[in-house]
This record gives C-alpha cells, structure tokens and sequence, in this order.
C-alpha cells in the first residue's frame, strides 16, 4: 500500500475516533441521562484542559525519547480504553473524571497526527504543501462517517456511541505501529542544559517576536474556534420558540443543517494549496479570520425562513473559517521551527489554540451570555452572535497589523526537502 494511502487511512479513523460521540453525546446526557446543562459544560471543557498540557508533553516525549507513531499507537489504544469505561459510569461527576482521562490520551493524538504526516511525506520527497491537504480531507470525511453512524443506527442516545468510537480507536491504536518510523531527532549529550534534557527547547520560541505573535494569535482565534460546535445546534433548536418558525425543517433537522459545515471542510482544505501559492501562509490565515467574522454574522441575521441562505452560507463558510487557520498554521510552525522539535512546536501550537484559547472562549462566552444575554432563560441570538463577529474583527485588524511575514513561495515549494 503506497505511503499516501496509508497516510489517508490514519487521518480517516483519527476523527471518525472523535465524531462517533462529539456530536451526538448531548443527547445521550440531556436525553437519556437526564443529567444537567451545567454538568454538561464542565464535560465539554475537557477538550480544552487536556489541550493545555498533554499535547506539549507528548511532543516532548516523541521529540526526545519515543517514535511519535508508537507513541501515538499507545495514546489511542489509552484513549478507547477510556472512552468505553465511560458506558459504566453513571454520575456526572465521574463522568467528568472519565471523559478527562479519556481527552488527556486523545487530544495529543491530533498534533501527533500532524508530525507523523509530515515527517513520512518529507522523507519520501513529497510536497507536503500539496500533498498533505488531501489525505488531511479524508480526516474531515472520517468524522462525517462517523457522526452518520452513530446516527442512522440509532444510537445517538445511547452508550453504543462510546463503543463505536472505542474500538475505531483501537484499530487505529494497533495499525500505529505499521505506520513509517518517526523517531526522536535529536539525542542529548553529557553537556545538555536542562532544558534539553527535558525537551523544553519548543518554549524558547516565544524569544522570537513572530513566533510569540502567532501563539498569542492563536489563542485569541481558538476562543472563536469551538463557539459555533458550543451554541450553534442549540441557536438553530431555540428557533423553535417562534411560533412562525416552530414547524420549520431548520428546527426539526438542525443537526443536519450544522453538518453542513463538515461537509465545506472538505472543499477548503483540497483548496488550501492553491490559497497557499497564491497568497501565502499569513494572508490564507487572515482570510480564515474574515471568515470567521462572517461565520458569526451571518448567523447574527439568518432565520429559518427568508433568510435561510445565510444560514446555509455561514455553514459553508465555516469550512474555510476553521481550516484555513488550523491547516495553514500547523504549515507554519512546520516551516518556521528545527525539526528537533518539530512534535514540541505541534503541541504547542495546540496548546494555544484547543488549549488556552479554546478554555478562555469558552468560559468568557458563557458568563457574557448568560450576564449579558440572557432574559428570562431566552438568549439574545442575535446581540450574541454580533459580540463574536465583532471580536473575530478585532483579532482580525489586529493580526493584519501586527503580525509579519513575508510571502516566500520558494519555501513553501522546497518545504519537501
């Protein structure tokens, strides 16, 4: 099977491990469990608390002392046992300790993923800027696959969600170990700092002004990353409230209608080559921050009826919104860091965005919606979804002004060698 193949079969089962309940868990806690929504958010917060730390620490390991695709085998076989433990549970508060464990395993796996693919196309002599986009596809396709699973087989609101998930990511855990070595670049010696030996070496990228720019950035745009995944079933299901709305295929399908935005995945990231070429890493990131302002304002003023197209047109313009950022800014610390520690900076940059970025998004949005938009248990959509759109706008100008980088195509064609 050629390394591309294999390499496609990886980015598959990775998020088909993360659709198969992502998705569809808040009907197994409200619908089955009947546990509370506060409950709930501390559940959905793991993502973030486990992107804080473990996707640094695992980079280090795989930077210093393990392969990174035994290690990332290890990870995911870890992480199903978890995950299925979690059909044992039954109180939230252990379900939070259970689903933390499990997110601590997984949530490295996808940076992991990254460094795996890079080194293997790298060492093949491939161009990763054109070819790593399409296998990356087939991960945005897996977690579609997955989320229609769990669905069409009914069990959206059952354990069996967990037991999908599982045992995809032990399949995926044991074919880790088939996939091409990518060992440990660097070895330490007898005169090593202690920041060698311990593979901190990553952290000494905030010394440079573009690099620390492009963390701190990160993490502002990872408060906007997991907002719509956080409210927008939820916005579209409030339209029942509206008796003009209540009967209307937006309320009845939201699901549906938010899958949308998995499927504009799958256009942007085959385009992320040209937008690359073309414009380059800074301005591709810039256009992703433009996106993201649209994202949130077209829903600002979209509504089941008339304006149903820019509900529609958010959800599409969503896949360029969180890909354009993600893709082309883990091209970017490829490009920019030694690959001594190239799994360190992966985890970094994690860090920042699902970590950092996505814990403060979502603790900042709740207390404002709730202090500020919220009456009587009904949220003001629309002031919501403008205060995101404005912030994104900001983060936007911002980056546009302050943030350097000189459009080089040379070296993104020679990024192979």
């Amino acid at each position: 099977m050629g390394l591309k193949y294999r390499l496609t079969i990886m980015s598959f089962l990775q998020f088909f491990v993360w659709g198969a309940w992502l998705i569809t868990i808040s009907n197994y806690w409200f619908g089955t469990k009947h546990w509370s929504g506060g409950e709930f958010g501390a559940v959905f917060s793991t993502l973030g608390i486990a992107s804080i730390f473990m996707p640094t620490i695992t980079g280090i390991i795989a930077d210093r002392w393990v392969n990174a695709e035994r290690l990332y085998g290890i990870l995911h076989i870890l992480s199903g046992m978890a995950i299925i433990y979690c059909t044992q549970v039954t109180n939230p508060d252990t379900f939070f300790w259970v689903m933390l464990v499990a997110m601590c395993f997984y949530m490295p796996t996808i940076s992991l993923s990254n460094s795996i693919a890079y080194n293997a196309l790298k060492s093949n002599n491939f161009d990763v800027v054109k070819v790593f986009p399409p296998i990356r596809v087939w991960g945005t396709i897996g977690f579609i696959v997955a989320m229609w699973v769990t669905n069409l087989t009914g069990n959206k609101a059952t354990t069996n969600q967990f037991i999908i998930s599982a045992f995809a990511s032990f399949a995926l855990g044991i074919y880790s170990f088939s996939l091409p070595k990518c060992p440990p670049q660097k070895q330490t010696s007898n005169n090593s700092s202690w920041i060698e030996l311990f593979g901190l070496n990553a952290f000494k990228l905030f010394k440079s002004y573009k690099m620390a720019l492009f963390f701190i950035f990160s993490m502002f745009l990872g408060a906007a990353l997991q907002l719509t995944n956080m409210y927008g079933d939820t916005f579209l299901d409030d339209f029942k409230k509206v008796p003009e709305f209540a009967g209307s295929f937006v309320v009845k399908y939201s699901t549906i209608i938010m899958s949308i935005s998995q499927f504009s995945e799958t256009v942007f990231i085959l385009a992320i080559p040209f937008f690359l070429k073309r414009f380059g890493i800074k301005n591709v990131m810039l256009i992703s921050m433009i996106a993201w302002v649209l994202r949130f304002g077209l829903f600002a003023y979209g509504d089941p009826a008339g304006n149903l197209w820019m509900i529609i047109v958010s959800c599409i313009v969503y896949g360029m919104a969180f890909d354009f950022f993600n893709i082309s800014g883990s091209l970017f610390v490829e490009t920019n860091t030694d690959p001594t520690i190239r799994s360190s900076a992966q985890g970094l940059f994690m860090m920042m965005t699902n970590g950092f970025g996505a814990v403060l998004g979502s603790i900042i949005s709740g207390f404002i919606i709730q202090k500020y938009f919220t009456h009587d248990n009904i949220k003001d959509w629309h002031s919501i979804w403008i205060t995101f759109s404005a912030y994104s706008l900001v983060v936007a100008i911002l980056f546009a002004v302050f943030f350097k980088h000189k459009h080089d195509p040379s070296k993104l064609t020679t990024i192979n060698h």
